[in-house]
């Protein structure tokens, strides 16, 4: 076959030049996108066949990211089309992809942190995994099988590691059986062995007839699976070929538009015995043991092992992310670790393996991120000097060569490498005496790479010596001066000059014998204790405790004075609550999505307030009949203005609702100044009617919460309810209606709100415009007592109902007490900060990537 590049706009073979070429499965035409003044991509066309491995190579920034969000429905084209199995993709939306049979594996994995691995795969596959529940289950586990993912069903995503979100991502995408298999950098979260199986696999759906898009920065993986690639570069294709035809050199100068004279830049020179800049000595963490080890100013030292052995956990460990034991020093000096604020104290300097969750502050600017762990260096007096902070940050900029329009970019609009970049830049001007690099070019192009090297190598000839921890072994061949290789947590061996070579630690990962010791397994220990662990950090954790703390409340309440469980007291109290309980169901639909209500009290008493027009002695049933039907009608408005403001006018959830709030309170004081319209006798005893000195009103509360929970666990809608709350560019890249969802959410809690504005009115039996507005913080607090996150996905219909019990058992006991009306704020105030701060205590795992 001939050595030569196929130009622009046309397709090469591969195999043998005259085979006829099979229909593709995926074709793209002429697609272009602007962002802005960013022209994404610019009349780009691909085609890939059945059973064809198409590699899609560039930089980052060169646009792969955002041609395959257009080809799954994620972003609309401006331009061109798209066609999958020969059908065009007229609909841009991820469930219309879904349909025509593409599947996408993306680099940060569409997940909801706050759901389960099963509900994680039902979200995103509705209606493709059997139709009973244990047939689904069935299917989930065979999938995640497929994908060598060794993930419990029931485990929360945010509890997983990087590895194992990568491996469920890929599993959700052969739940779908497509015909078109999207693979965005797979395996950069994943060991050797995890790779080598993933390669395998890509193999065996090639051979299937599956035609995969295979997008990744490590050309020895692209070489050995893909057998065709394209070559983007500014948003434009530069080349398609098959891989035969093409030499590395000639794929890099392609990426980059430059030729590439090295890769790695020149090691340090071996040196005598200079006396280390850091030392460990039995250093023992979660994940490791026992590490003894020196590092010579200057040098580089890389950590290598399969994913999972320790290396990365003993990088945060010196970051003091970790806990840990044993002797450091650090220039001749022993420190203490434990915290992170100590290692920053102490000159070290940490580089996370995920700079998205762990390394920048998205909504930023590059300075902002740049300097943000040196403020104290710009600063005179507590006083930021922002011309010192300017000029140090332009520095780095140039230094590193940054590339952006201006240090007031937000870091959000970088390319990968760029943002790399902008950590490392945080780094130097800490003025760091180590630097802690974990998998630093990680989702890197392979020019940010070589740019990355000579910066770390840079920093190393300056004295500084850098532990670097890579999955990566050519990388840690060329770039490291010594390589430790970890084996379940121990050093195995150590390599240095000529025998830092990939053949020497692959021989020394596969030939390691050593064991973990017992201390180091994971925390959970035994399967009952994990259990009971997983148990208390579930949204049914809270409801737990909060049964108990009523009981302990109920019984020293009973134990000073036995009236308070008389027949009239139980009525009167549950009563009372079935208010609060409604309302709190509302407030919990809209904190679910991570947003929060604060018109619900008002709103409560402004239907009160048009209750009184209407249901009121001596008019007829049709106009109470439409009485309740204005409330109903009323509050879905108010829902929908709550949930549009958000939504489509931009306004936070706070201004939006307090917004409404004023609004109607208003509007009750405009049309009731002094109380008035007594509410109908016959509607009000209607209303309060009970069953053994139980109200009717508390029973029909009970079985809501009831019913919603089951819907929120087992149902479409409430699994999309948590889903936008947990993670909302999750939701909108596996297809849930965002949008719709988070609106419908208020439309909910206006109607929740209606319920207990009726239970209200027959309570108060007169239209009152001072009433309700205190619902508002009650109802919040109920939700927090529940155990629900104010950052939405999280929580409990049955937790919400005890929050709001507690409350007001609260309020009763504090009578039959003897005490003050402020001892009801004070125990309410003092046990919302008790359970916000266990409960985030109890789900804080060892890591939290999101």
């Amino acid at each position: 076959m001939s050595n030569r590049i196929t130009p622009v706009g046309t397709v090469a073979s591969p195999g043998v030049e005259d085979a006829p070429a099979a229909a593709p499965s995926l074709r793209i035409t002429s697609v272009s996108k602007r962002f802005g003044a960013v022209q994404a991509i610019a009349d780009v066309s691909l085609e890939v066949r059945p059973g064809e491995v198409h590699a899609l190579l560039g930089e980052n920034g060169a646009g792969k990211s955002t041609l395959m969000n257009v080809a799954s429905g994620s972003i609309v084209p401006d331009e061109g089309t798209v066609e999958i199995g020969g059908v065009a993709l007229t609909a841009g939306s991820p469930i219309a992809a879904q349909e025509r049979g593409l599947a996408i594996v993306r680099q940060h994995p569409a997940l909801m942190p706050d759901l389960t691995v099963a509900e994680n795969m039902a979200v995103a596959l509705p209606g493709r995994l059997g139709t009973g529940a244990r047939t689904a289950q069935d299917e989930m586990r065979r999938h995640l099988a497929r994908a060598r993912c060794q993930a419990d069903l029931g485990d929360r995503v945010e509890d997983l590691t990087v590895a194992q979100r990568q491996l469920l991502e890929l599993a959700k995408a052969l739940a779908q059986d497509p015909t078109v298999l999207v693979l965005d950098e797979p395996t950069a979260p994943l060991g050797r062995d995890a790779a080598a199986e993933l390669l395998e696999l890509v193999r065996e759906l090639a051979a299937q007839g599956t035609a995969i898009v295979y997008i990744s920065h490590r050309l020895p993986e692209v070489r050995e699976i893909a057998d065709r690639a394209t070559v983007m570069r500014d948003g434009t294709v530069r080349a398609t070929a098959g891989m035969d035809e093409l030499t590395d050199d000639q794929i890099l100068e392609l990426i980059v538009g430059r030729s590439i004279e090295a890769t790695f830049p020149d090691k340090r020179p071996p040196g005598g015995d200079e006396e280390p800049v850091l030392s460990l000595a039995g250093f023992s963490g979660p994940g490791f043991a026992d590490v003894d080890l020196r590092i010579a100013p200057g040098e580089i030292v890389g950590l290598a092992g399969i994913a999972g052995n320790g290396q990365a956990e003993l990088l945060r460990a010196l970051a003091g992310l970790e806990r840990s034991a044993g002797v450091v020093r650090l220039n001749g000096r022993e420190i203490k670790l434990g915290h992170e604020r100590r290692a920053r104290a102490a000159g070290i300097a940490y580089l996370p393996s995920d700079r998205h969750e762990e390394g920048l502050m998205m909504s930023l600017s590059v300075r902002e991120n740049a300097s943000v762990s040196s403020l104290s260096r710009f600063a005179r007096g507590g006083v930021m000097r922002p011309a010192a902070e300017r000029r140090a940050v332009t520095e780095q900029r140039d230094a590193l060569r940054i590339r952006t329009g201006s240090l007031e970019t937000p870091v959000s609009a970088l390319s990968g490498g760029n943002q790399q970049k902008v950590v490392l830049a945080r780094a130097m001007l800490s003025q760091p005496t180590l630097i802690l690099a974990d998998e630093p070019t990680q989702g890197v192009d392979a020019g940010a790479r070589m740019e990355i090297y000579r910066i770390l190598r840079e920093a190393a000839a300056s004295g500084i010596p850098v532990l670097v921890v890579s999955s990566d072994s050519i990388e840690l061949e060329g770039l490291c001066d010594r390589i430790v290789v970890f084996s379940r947590g121990q050093v195995v061996r150590e390599l240095s000059g000529d025998d830092v070579t990939e053949e020497a630690m692959a021989r020394a990962i596969v030939t390691a014998t050593s064991i973990r010791r017992a201390d180091d397994e994971h925390d959970d220990g035994p399967g009952r204790l994990a259990a009971v662990r997983r148990f208390a950090s579930s949204d049914y954790g809270p409801a737990v405790i909060l049964v108990a703390v009523i009981l302990l409340l109920g019984a020293y309440t009973f134990n000073d004075n036995s009236r308070v469980l008389s027949s009239f007291n139980v009525t009167s109290m549950l009563t009372l609550l079935s208010v609060l309980i409604f309302i709190s169901f509302g407030q919990l639909l809209v904190i679910m999505t991570g947003g929060i209500d604060l018109s619900v009290g008002p709103l409560a008493g402004f239907l009160v307030v048009v209750a009184s027009f209407f249901v009121v002695d001596g008019k007829g049933a049709g106009v109470m009949i439409a009485g309740f039907a204005l409330m109903i009608v009323i509050a879905v408005l108010v829902g929908l203005v709550n949930g549009s403001l958000i939504r489509f006018g931009g306004f936070t959830p706070i201004a939006a609702t307090l917004a409404t709030y004023i609004a109607l309170q208003g509007l009750s004081q405009l049309l009731r100044p002094e109380q008035g319209g007594y509410i109908s006798s016959g509607v009000t005893d209607a209303i309060q009617t009970d069953v053994g000195g139980i109200p009717v009103a508390f029973l029909v509360a009970v079985a809501v919460a009831i019913v919603l929970e089951h819907g929120l666990r087992r149902r479409r809608w409430g699994l999309r309810l948590r889903a936008a709350g947990s993670r909302e560019e999750a939701a909108h890249a596996v297809g849930v209606p965002v949008r719709r969802t988070v609106i419908l959410a208020y439309v909910g809690a206006a109607l929740m709100t209606c319920a207990g504005a009726v239970l209200l009115m027959a309570q108060l039996g007169i239209g009152d415009a001072s009433q309700g507005t205190s619902y508002t913080l009650s109802c919040i607090t109920a939700v927090v007592l529940g155990g629900a996150s104010l950052f939405g996905g999280r929580g409990s219909f049955i937790g919400v109902l005890l929050g709001a019990f507690l409350i007001q058992q609260i309020t009763n006991a504090t009578t039959f007490l003897g005490l003050s009306q402020a001892w009801q704020y004070w125990a309410v105030g003092l046990l919302a900060l008790l359970a916000a701060g266990l409960y985030t205590q109890v789900r804080r795992g060892r890591r939290r990537a999101w």
